[in-house]
């Protein structure tokens, strides 16, 4: 027998059910790849960013994740190129679907018990999304920003339910804004890493501070 249509598991009914060594037996899940692209290339090689939001509360398969990865993925290496752009899916499928399986064989009223003892077997595994959560995120120079959107537009098709397309003000993946990012680079004050960066703050060793002066600058700081 088949896996059942994620219609019958889109909705939120009940608690978290994860993984656990109560809960065993649980299938893999179908994505196993979060991050695409060139990962490890600096924050500040690819400033802009762009989001796919979900519009629902909502059960996301793991199935819905890794089709809609690899159609963004497809898009982005064919048209921006394979190392122009970093991928990361948001969202983990954490949450155990059951199944209680009928028989539809003949004699099987003889076999089964109906509704008795109906709690089933683990099935697959999704994510519970909720309104306003981000489930993709693409970063890329701004000469392909076109490409991203149209590239997450094509993922949108691969989720029930709605997704918005939002342009992100943040550089890349981190949380400050760009001109705020360019103002903190052009004073020294952020530290990249990896994928994102640190703010250094005003606080420094006492040996700097002269006599009279409590507080430091930001640029004595750094």
């Amino acid at each position: 027998m088949g896996r059942r249509p994620a219609r019958c598991y889109r909705q939120i009914k009940n608690k978290p059910y994860p993984k656990s060594r109560y809960c065993r037996g649980v299938p893999d899940p179908k994505i196993r790849i979060y991050d695409v692209g060139m990962k490890r290339k600096g924050v500040d090689e690819f400033p802009f960013c762009v989001h796919l939001v979900s519009w629902e509360k909502e059960n996301v398969s793991s199935e819905a994740l890794e089709a809609a990865r690899i159609a963004c993925n497809k898009y982005m290496a064919k048209f921006a190129g394979k190392d122009a752009f970093h991928l990361r899916v948001r969202v983990h499928p954490f949450h155990v679907l059951r199944i209680n399986k009928m028989l539809s064989c003949a004699g099987a009223d003889r076999l089964q018990t109906g509704m008795r003892g109906a709690f089933g077997k683990p099935q697959g595994t999704c994510a519970r999304v909720d309104i306003g959560q981000v489930l993709l995120s693409v970063r890329c120079k701004d000469n392909n920003s076109q490409h991203a959107q149209e590239a997450l537009r094509r993922a949108k098709f691969k989720f029930p339910g709605r997704q918005k397309i939002i342009v992100s003000r943040k550089w890349g993946f981190t949380k400050f804004n760009r001109s705020d990012y360019l103002r903190y680079k052009a004073e020294n004050r952020i530290v990249p890493d990896g994928v994102n960066a640190k703010l250094l703050g005003c606080h420094g060793p006492l040996a700097n501070r002269q006599p009279g002066k409590a507080f430091l600058t930001a640029t004595e700081a750094s």
